[in-house]
């Protein structure tokens, strides 16, 4: 098991530069766990994609479907005092806080291009591409 960021997974369900990369991923470790929060960030990326005319609504729809089952059953809550524990320590956003607080909770990485989560968390941040 390893917890992915939204940015994992929507590179493994819409086309870009890292897609080969996320596909990787899954092959190596198809378990993949997020905090609860994962459902409302990517559905902001639908939304940009949806206002910019890069994807109609019924993709939009059916990438949601996939997403959401890929991760069902792997979708946590995460501890309010943990996160702020973690923000208190970092320059990191609360939301990247959680998918940080969530991997130390499991005891697995944290599978992420975020550069500030790499550079702030190397205990539990694992680079995409090197994963």
């Amino acid at each position: 098991m390893i917890v992915v960021d939204t940015n994992v997974i929507a590179y493994l369900f819409l086309g870009g530069e890292k897609t080969s990369q996320a596909r990787v991923t899954f092959q190596k470790d198809p378990q993949w766990a997020a905090p609860i929060l994962w459902r409302s960030e990517f559905r902001n990326v639908l939304a940009m994609y949806l206002r910019r005319r890069q994807l109609g609504l019924p993709d939009a729809l059916e990438l949601v479907a996939e997403a959401e089952s890929l991760l069902d059953g792997s979708e946590y809550r995460v501890d309010s005092g943990q996160i702020l524990n973690l923000v208190s320590t970092s320059p990191c956003s609360a939301y990247d806080c959680e998918f940080v607080a969530l991997a130390q909770e499991l005891g697995v990485p944290l599978v992420t291009s975020d550069a500030q989560l790499l550079k702030s968390f190397p205990q539990v941040a694992v680079a995409l591409d090197a994963f």
